[in-house]
């Protein structure tokens, strides 16, 4: 639906989330040999926790029945309500 496209690409094209998966990618790479499982696990919580944020996300909104039209940022001259 509008609202899984408009937060997974939210959370897929976070700075934040890729720097952090750039980070752990690192010191999985360049980490030492006790380090290594750890990285492994750090990047599988991040994989995780990024999925698991989008479907939460998504389920809420259908909750409380929000659309794409709803998180669009309005063109300039267009009427906005003051109602939510």
């Amino acid at each position: 639906t509008g609202a899984d496209d408009v937060t997974l690409a939210h959370f897929l094209f976070s700075l934040q989330n890729g720097g952090s998966f750039l980070v752990l990618l690192s010191l999985f790479f360049l980490g030492g040999e006790l380090i290594h499982n750890f990285a492994i696990a750090l990047m599988a919580g991040v994989v995780i926790g990024t999925y698991s944020s989008i479907y939460v996300a998504a389920t809420v909104m259908l909750a409380m029945n929000i659309d794409r039209e709803d998180l669009l940022v309005p063109e300039k001259g267009e009427l906005i309500d003051d109602l939510p």
